[in-house]
């Protein structure tokens, strides 16, 4: 999917300047890399918002358009407002075709209902990683890794090196120290855990409970007249 973002240019920066420009509906950003120098810039909000919609967003390609010029970038970081849904700031880098970059895909979970854990054995899903940075040439950033569970059973998992990945694409968590050390499970299917519901203990019909008042009351009135018999045996 293409990303197309419309944006100005601003020569002002600093905290001051980025209100004014919230306050006019835009969002502030800057642009860096590739050897060339930052450029400060605004965005139109509904605009942002409408393709921060789409997960795709987050780790493709995009082009600015600033100045009539088209620069590709990829968005490297968005501040939000604590509290409230607003966009406070958005970072982006741009890229070289021939520059490797590193980028964090989601991961696309498919045929989890089919799977033999889940299917037959009636297993639960656990997703232990949702999302892999990766390192890649810009034109070979995949839209998501595609982790496909047809085939997995009950307490069995899949790790990182059982992922299929497209060409060109390598996992940074791969890259570097012992490959058994990091090859970290992504998911598994595990036994759904049984709750033993405790019966409920029934409490005593009105009757029961009457009927043992009365006791009580007769059991403290005799003991009232044995206390008195006593007392006037010894005058």
């Amino acid at each position: 999917m293409e990303f197309i973002i419309n944006a100005e240019k601003r020569d002002k920066k600093g905290t001051s300047s980025s209100r004014n420009i919230r306050r006019e509906g835009m969002v502030p950003g800057i642009i860096y890399g590739a050897g060339t120098a930052e450029e400060a810039i605004s965005l139109n909000r509904y605009e942002i918002a409408k393709n921060l919609e789409n997960d795709s967003f987050y780790s493709q390609v995009l082009d600015i358009s600033l100045d009539g010029k088209k620069q590709q970038v990829v968005l490297r970081d968005i501040q939000r407002h604590p509290a409230k849904r607003e966009i406070l700031h958005m970072d982006f880098q741009r890229i070289l075709a021939d520059q490797k970059i590193n980028v964090t895909i989601p991961i696309n979970f498919v045929n989890e209902d089919k799977a033999p854990g889940v299917k037959v054995d009636g297993g639960i899903v656990s997703h232990l990683i949702t999302e892999l940075e990766v390192v890649c040439l810009p034109a070979d950033i995949p839209e998501n890794i595609t982790v496909d569970l047809i085939d997995l059973p009950i307490d069995k998992s899949i790790h990182l090196t059982e992922l299929s990945l497209p060409e060109g694409v390598e996992l940074t968590l791969l890259q570097h120290g012992d490959v058994e050390d990091s090859d970290m499970a992504v998911v598994v299917i595990h036994k759904a855990k049984v709750v033993v519901e405790e019966e409920p203990t029934e409490a005593p019909e009105a009757e029961e409970v009457a009927s043992d008042q009365k006791n009580d009351e007769n059991n403290d009135s005799e003991k009232d007249k044995e206390t008195e018999k006593d007392k006037e045996t010894e005058k």
